[in-house]
């Protein structure tokens, strides 16, 4: 089955064709910049461009930054507050004239990699762990995701941890991988103790420079980039509009 998987990001929102039934992309995917402000109806409108460009008329799965319930953003990390407790499934399924489904962008990078990247087959505890503007978190057991945490929310130092350890943060603040390590470490660390899981999947855009801070951490879980990189979202997003139909 062929979906298109949308992830909205805080920098930026990209897109392509999936065939659900591999997990590869059919395109090169497609990616505009985030509009000032992350409104909903600005966000909406880059989406449909996104589908134009592949003359899209099918299943849209789409990849957001905050917990969604029944398709509505119960909070808003990184994207304009307009859009708590609005549902956007309506909002994209009006704009786009496509049926959409909604999951949390972390949840989408995390099924991706549970069927069919570097959690496939693993029946314990993994934790998928998205590094980009902000930190997101999905938490699988034995295969299953518990839906909507949001544990890129700790406090680390008085400041949430993607105030702290997010990819962004370490570009901003040019930290060192050294420096930005011993910070993520700490981060990993506070999750290995509240989760005792038996992997850490890392992805987001900071995963296709893993080798050069995966190295430097020094905690007990084993850590390994996602396979799909930065592409987990887009193929996520795909997979659960597909298990909604």
């Amino acid at each position: 089955m062929q979906v298109l998987g949308i992830d909205v990001g805080g920098s930026g929102i990209k897109g392509a064709p999936v065939d659900t039934r591999t997990g590869k992309l059919l395109a090169e995917r497609f990616r505009i910049k985030t509009p000032k402000g992350a409104e909903p109806k600005p966000v909406a409108r880059v989406v449909a461009e996104i589908a134009r460009a592949f003359k899209w008329k099918g299943l849209i799965g789409i990849g957001f930054p905050a917990p969604i319930k029944a398709g509505i953003a119960m909070m808003a990390a990184n994207v304009s507050d307009k859009w708590i407790g609005l549902n956007a499934d309506d909002l994209f399924t009006q704009v786009t004239g496509c049926d959409c489904t909604m999951i949390n962008d972390a949840d989408a990078a995390g099924l991706a990699e549970m069927k069919f990247g570097a959690g496939k087959g693993q029946p314990g505890t993994v934790i998928m762990i998205t590094l980009g503007t902000g930190i997101g978190t999905a938490i699988f057991h034995g295969g299953k995701l518990l839906p909507n945490t949001e544990f890129g929310h700790l406090d680390m130092n008085g400041k949430d941890a993607e105030r702290r350890a997010s990819d962004a943060v370490r570009q901003r603040e040019d930290l060192s991988w050294k420096k930005y390590a011993k910070r993520l470490n700490k981060y990993l660390a506070t999750m290995e103790k509240l989760f005792w899981p038996d992997l850490f999947i890392i992805g987001g855009g900071i995963s296709k420079q893993s080798e050069k801070f995966i190295p430097l951490l020094k905690i007990e879980t084993p850590i390994v980039p996602a396979q799909f990189l930065n592409e987990a979202g887009i193929v996520g997003a795909a997979l659960a509009a597909k298990k909604r139909s």
